[in-house]
Parts: C-alpha cells; structure tokens; sequence
C-alpha cells in the first residue's frame, strides 16, 4: 500500500482517528509545504512495516481548517499520535525515519 496512506479530513477525524481501536498517527500537511513532502515517503515505510500496531493517516489543512484549528497546529509538518481519543504525542517538523520511529517508541515495536 506505499503511497497510499490514508487522507482523513474534518468530517471524518471522528469516526477514523478518534474512535479508532488502535493509535492513530495524523500528518498534518499541505501541498505547497516541502518539509511534508520530505518525510511522506518515511511514514509511508513505517506504515507498511507497522500498520498492525499504529494507523498512519494524512490530513491536508489547507482543506479541513478547523480540525488543524482545534488541535493548535501551527506549524507543519506536525504528527500528532492519538489514542482513545486524546493526543498522547505531538512530533513537530521534518525528521530521518529512525527518528519518527525513536518518537513513536512505545507505540510501535522495535523491529532493529
């Protein structure tokens, strides 16, 4: 599934991020931001390789404005790790794979 990770936006952060079972990773991004584009291909990876344990999801904020608002995103690339319901990690700017993934300790398993 490379490339595809799923778009979630302001009408469905409810329904796949909020009430998701698992812990939910949101990108939060935008077209015109380079940073973003930078780490997409990173997240797309630990998705693959974790996407039993943690859901990795995008939402653009030029298109869904309040979620981004109601969150406090204010500068991006921000990935904000949700779980039952709440945000339990905040990762701010761009950062190499092994780094995202020392972030996300504790939510995904060490595969090295």
């Amino acid at each position: 599934m490379a490339g595809t990770l799923k778009t979630v936006t302001d009408a469905s952060f409810d329904d796949d991020v909020l009430k998701s079972d698992k812990p939910v990773l949101v990108d939060f991004w935008a077209a015109w931001c380079g940073p973003c584009r930078q780490i997409a291909p990173s997240l797309e990876a630990i998705a693959a390789e974790y996407g039993d344990e943690i859901e990795i999801v995008k939402l653009n904020i030029d298109e869904n404005p309040e979620t981004a608002a109601k969150y406090g995103v204010m500068s991006i690339p921000t990935l904000n790790v949700y779980q039952g319901g709440e945000v339990v990690k905040t990762i701010v700017g761009a950062k190499p794979k092994a780094a995202i993934l020392r972030d996300l300790d504790g939510f995904v398993t060490s595969k090295a």
